[in-house]
C-alpha cells in the first residue's frame, strides 16, 4: 500500500522559513517523479516543484523560484521541500504526490498517488 505523508507545515512569519517533508512508504522516491503542489481556499490546486527519478533535474512554478528547494533523501526515502522568503500568498495546504509518468510533470491529473495535505499559514 503507498502512503505518502506530510509534515513540517505551520505558522511563520513574512520572511521566514519552513521545511516540509513527505515519507514515502509502498514505492522507491529514487524511481518516481515526486512532486510537491498547494491549494489556497478557494482556488485551485497548483504545481509548485517536482524532482525527477534521477535527482539531478528540479522544475519549479515561476512563483517559487529562488525561493524553495526540493529535494529527497534516498535512505530515508524522504521528499523535502524547503521555503525561505515565504510571503502571505504562499498560504495554502502543501501536498506531496507521485507522477506515473517518467520525466518531470506540473500538471495534478499527471500525478497519481497523493498525501493529505500539511497547512502552511504565512502571515504579514
Amino acid at each position: 500500500q503507498v502512503q505518502l505523508v506530510e509534515s513540517g507545515g505551520g505558522l511563520v512569519q513574512a520572511g521566514g522559513s519552513l521545511r516540509l517533508s513527505c515519507t514515502v512508504s509502498g514505492l522507491t522516491v529514487r524511481s518516481n517523479v515526486m512532486g510537491w503542489f498547494r491549494q489556497a481556499p478557494g482556488k485551485e490546486r497548483e504545481f509548485v516543484a517536482a524532482i525527477s527519478r534521477s535527482g539531478d533535474t528540479t522544475d519549479y512554478a515561476d512563483s517559487v523560484k529562488g525561493r524553495f528547494t526540493i529535494s529527497r533523501d534516498n535512505a530515508k526515502n524522504t521528499v523535502y521541500l524547503q521555503m525561505n522568503k515565504l510571503k502571505p500568498e504562499d498560504t495554502a495546504v502543501y501536498y506531496c504526490a507521485r507522477s506515473y509518468y517518467s520525466s518531470s510533470r506540473t500538471a495534478p491529473e499527471d500525478y497519481n498517488y497523493w498525501g493529505r495535505g500539511t497547512q502552511v499559514t504565512v502571515s504579514s
